[in-house]
């Protein structure tokens, strides 16, 4: 038993750390008045710090119907972690993924974030990505008091994920006993340093007020939060896809059939992200028969970076000028390793986004008790708006060509390499110019999210003879979703001036690229270089990007019946509840698509399609309270997923093959059906109080169906073979009669398959071994999962993740998270591993469309000391601290196939702050 223990504590958790409020709650769909008053309780709790932010986790764990997991607050106004992302990614059964460094997705047992639904006060939130998932490093944690995830579902719970559901919750004044006001600020340091135009310095700041007034009846909570953070980057990659050459391949030195990158860049990427946040909840309750709250949440965003970057086509794509060959080629088991390539034609880069993010989300709930009846009525209404400017311009040596032998390594160790035989640091020799990519590129992104809803909502006794219920819950939920994506795009060109290189006064110190053996390249102004010397005018007209403008539409009714569970099995407690929820979607999508046939001013078809479904979703909790706080729950759920919202646009690239009369196309499918699981989990939970608890899940998920974009025949494409008809041309190139059905390539709705997995869990302070350990403790977890699920490569594309049916994206058949503290007389140490396994991640590539690839599993480890001064001395109130994140300094990783074919290798560095917390 002993080493059971010891294994037990050996694999890892999360220590949760959401900031605000202490009194924290799970909030799940018609519970509001029942947990809200629970939630007055935790904010009793005598113990501060660390303790008191786990043993409030353990309360809403122990107290729930549903599996779930939780994270709270140590204390208004104290968390390390820059989002609420990273806190959530230390729950069992989680993993993040980071972008820019940062944790920025969440994936729950295994699945993609696109299977799990956020909330915010339980209400769904919008995203400012082009799908569901939401931006989690949006959300300061400052202004989060505490975050739910519910593993597994209840009637009454809307909005909720396949994979699971998110519910982030703020404060709730009515629950504080005094009046709080926190201030907070840090000093934070880049290990990477400073490069071209900006510092690796940054800073955060957040201060929050709470109070009650008029005799306890009005409460008001406000909190401000602010940081200012330096990007940091390093990077290698090698483009994609590696394939294996064929005889007819021209690469003279490399043997057929090699594995083989076409081309490798190296980049420093320095910038800057500013992010502002303001939360405020004012709430009313006269008597205890009403009680009004109202929310309101807002973000706003801005970052910009600039990247320079040298890169080398090694495929022979140099402008036409003397062949590439290869000389003292290395292969490793088939794959290509080293040698040196001649004739090639560098490029140095550069490239500058400027993104702008919004979040605004207000809410109304209203409580009424009439008698034993008890009303809830709330209004909600989120909108999320992103605006993107991307833009690249390229320079080469000139006269043309300057051909170079560069020397390739790509062993492994720390990052691939290349070695120019040629010198590309002077600017003065660099020139804007067409080169073998053109004179630049850009891009214009903009998207809106905007979400109404509306939510009745009734509790009741039980009716008499049900001796098996306390309650019943009946309600509706209404949801209104709109999203729209526009993105302009165009060629930038020379300006009238030709030719030329890049003033000295629009350079910044150059960049060094020493870390991919390339040495320094120049660094500069881009959008100030696009200004001065070139014509960038972005038009959405293009043929080819018609369909990039789209808009999805969504009315989901959701009608749900929950009987609430409360009795007795022999001398066995028993609690949870049953229900059904009714969904009723009628989704549509507005796009258009582009005929070239047609005469000018009638190229552009417009397409709107949808379709209306209703689904049935019931589901059970049962929890088993058995002697010495042993706690066994079941559950069984139909659990459901809406589509991404980018496969359910209407756009279309529409052809007719005039030698067989036969249409094709390619793009979304507006009629796509929710992901569909049938659910089982069983869970053992043994507490010791609210201070430590060790637990045992397994789960079974049978996907009923799943999306695959395939290429499917017999598609009815009558409307654009009709269109494409009233050209007296068109019909006269046909060679063969002219058909309705064709084949479209896009998202369809397929067969499913089995997700399983298996959870360890353990929270414990080590002094309930021995009290020589008193301070000391453990929060760790391991999650195990597995799937028989394979996705077909998306048809007609080329991708690292390759031919061959691919795993589940997102899962990780192993997580861990360990987290080691002591905190004893004010001292507080923490040591925190976030450890996955390789799995498939979700990029975005340039083209802006979703690209899948092998990631490295990673290891992260942050740390953190601190001090507070007690109650009494002249400090009182005050805390110190200092913390480091990513101490290994972990890399992005990712891989074409086999972990001897990189993609990407990325160095976001160590970050390391300092802060003060101050609570009066």
């Amino acid at each position: 038993m002993l080493n059971t223990k010891r294994n037990l504590l050996s694999v890892a958790l999360a220590s949760a750390l959401a900031l605000q409020a202490s009194g924290a709650y799970a909030q799940s769909s018609t519970d509001d008045g029942k947990k809200k008053a629970d939630a007055v309780e935790l904010d009793t709790v005598t113990v501060t710090g660390i303790r008191r932010g786990i043993e409030s986790a353990i309360s809403v764990k122990r107290d729930a119907t549903s599996i779930v997991e939780a994270v709270s607050a140590e204390d208004i106004g104290k968390l390390p972690d820059v989002s609420i992302a990273e806190s959530i990614a230390r729950l069992p059964g989680l993993a993040a993924q980071r972008v820019a460094g940062r944790a920025q997705v969440i994936s729950v047992r295994g699945l993609s974030p696109d299977f799990a639904t956020t909330l915010l006060n339980g209400r769904e939130m919008v995203s400012t990505g082009d799908n569901r998932s939401v931006e989690f490093d949006q959300y300061p944690s400052e202004l989060i008091s505490g975050v739910t995830v519910y593993k597994t579902p209840d009637a009454g719970l809307v909005g909720q994920g396949l994979s699971g559901t998110l519910d982030m919750q703020t404060v709730r004044p009515l629950s504080y006993s005094d009046r709080v006001i926190a201030i907070s600020g840090r000093y934070q340091k880049n290990s990477l340093g400073e490069a071209a135009n900006v510092d690796p310095y940054g800073n955060r700041f957040n201060i929050s007020f709470v109070d009650k007034f008029a005799d306890d009846t009005l409460g008001l909570a406000i909190g401000y939060s602010h940081s200012d953070m330096a990007k940091q980057e390093n990077q290698v990659g090698l483009y994609e896809p590696w394939q294996a050459l064929g005889g007819n391949d021209w690469r003279p030195g490399v043997a057929a059939g090699t594995f083989y990158s076409d081309g490798i860049k190296a980049l420093r990427r320095t910038g800057n992200a500013r992010r502002d946040g303001v939360m405020a909840t004012l709430q009313f309750r006269p008597n205890n028969a009403w009680t009004s709250t109202l929310d309101a949440f807002y973000t706003k965003a801005k970052e910009y970076d600039t990247a320079n970057q040298l890169e080398i086509h090694l495929g022979g794509y140099n402008g036409g000028y003397d062949p590439l060959y290869l000389t003292d080629v290395v292969t490793r088991d088939g794959s290509f390793v080293s040698g040196t390539a001649h004739n090639v034609y560098p490029l140095v880069r550069g490239m500058y986004n400027h993104r702008e993010d919004s979040i605004k989300a207000f809410g109304w709930n209203n409580e009424f008790t009439f008698g034993d009846v008890r009303v809830v009525a709330d209004v909600s209404w989120s909108k999320a708006e992103r605006d993107e400017i991307n833009l690249e311009n390229n320079l080469q040596l000139l006269p043309a060509p300057q051909l170079d032998s560069v020397k390739l390594d790509f062993a492994g160790g720390n990052f691939p390499r290349f070695t120019p035989g040629l010198d590309y640091s002077d600017y003065g020799e660099l020139y804007l110019t067409n080169t073998i990519y053109g004179s630049g590129y850009g891009k214009t992104p903009h998207v809106d999210d905007e979400l109404k809803g509306f939510r009745l909502a009734a509790n009741f006794p039980a009716p008499e003879g049900f001796s098996w219920f306390s309650d019943i819950d009946v309600g509706f939920n209404y949801a209104d979703r709109s999203k729209d994506k526009t993105q302009a795009e165009g060629n930038i060109n020379l300006g009238a001036q030709g030719i030329t290189s890049i003033a000295s006064d629009l350079q910044y110190a150059p960049v060094d690229l020493g870390f991919a053996g390339a040495g320094y390249i120049p660094a500069w102004n881009v959008p100030a270089a696009v200004a001065r010397y070139m014509v960038f005018k972005p038009t959405t007209t293009e043929s080819y990007l018609i369909p990039k403008q789209w808009t999805v539409e969504e009315q989901i009714a959701t009608m749900f019946l929950r009987a609430n569970i409360s009795t007795q099995i022999g001398s066995i407690p028993v609690r949870g509840n049953i229900g059904i929820q009714g969904q009723r979607v009628d989704q549509s999508s507005q796009s258009n698509y582009w005929d070239g046939s047609q005469p000018a001013g009638s190229q552009v078809i417009p397409i709107d399609e949808g379709s209306k479904y209703f689904k049935f979703l019931p589901s059970l909790n049962l929890a088993f309270e058995l002697p010495a706080e042993n706690t066994v729950r079941f559950a069984l759920a139909r659990q459901a997923a809406r589509p991404r919202v980018d496969e359910m646009r209407a756009s279309m690239e529409f052809g007719m093959d005039t030698g067989q009369g036969k249409p094709g196309a390619s793009g979304g499918n507006p009629h796509l059906k929710p992901w569909l699981a049938n659910a089982v989990d069983l869970s053992w939970e043994k507490y010791f109080g609210n201070k430590a608890y060790i637990a045992a899940a397994v789960f079974y998920k049978d996907l009923k169906t799943y999306i695959y974009t395939e290429k499917r025949d017999g598609y009815d494409f009558t409307s654009q073979v009709v269109e494409w008809l009233k050209i007296p041309a068109n019909e006269a190139q046909l060679q063969a009669p002219a058909q309705m059905t064709g084949t479209y390539t896009a998202p369809f709705n397929g067969s499913g398959g089995s997700l399983r997995g298996a959870e360890l869990t353990a929270s414990l302070p080590l002094d309930l071994f021995a009290d020589a350990l008193r301070g000391f403790g453990v929060v760790a977890s391991a999650s195990f999962n597995d799937s028989n699920i394979h996705i077909p490569p998306d048809p007609g594309t080329t991708s690292s993740v390759g031919n061959d049916p691919i795993m589940l994206p997102g899962l990780s058949k192993r997580v861990y998270n360990f987290t080691a503290y002591y905190e004893n007389d004010g001292f507080e140490v923490r040591l925190n591993q976030r450890k996955r396994s390789d799995f498939i991640g979700e990029i975005g590539n340039f083209n802006g469309n979703r690209t899948l690839r092998y990631v490295k599993g990673e290891n992260v480890l942050d740390a953190q000391l601190g001090y507070s001064f007690g109650n009494g001395t002249m400090f009182s109130g005050l805390s110190l601290f200092l913390q480091a994140s990513n101490l290994t300094n972990s890399k992005y990783e990712t891989y074409a196939g086999s972990k001897d074919r990189p993609l990407e290798t990325v160095e976001w560095g160590r970050s390391y702050q300092i802060g003060v917390n101050y609570k009066f």
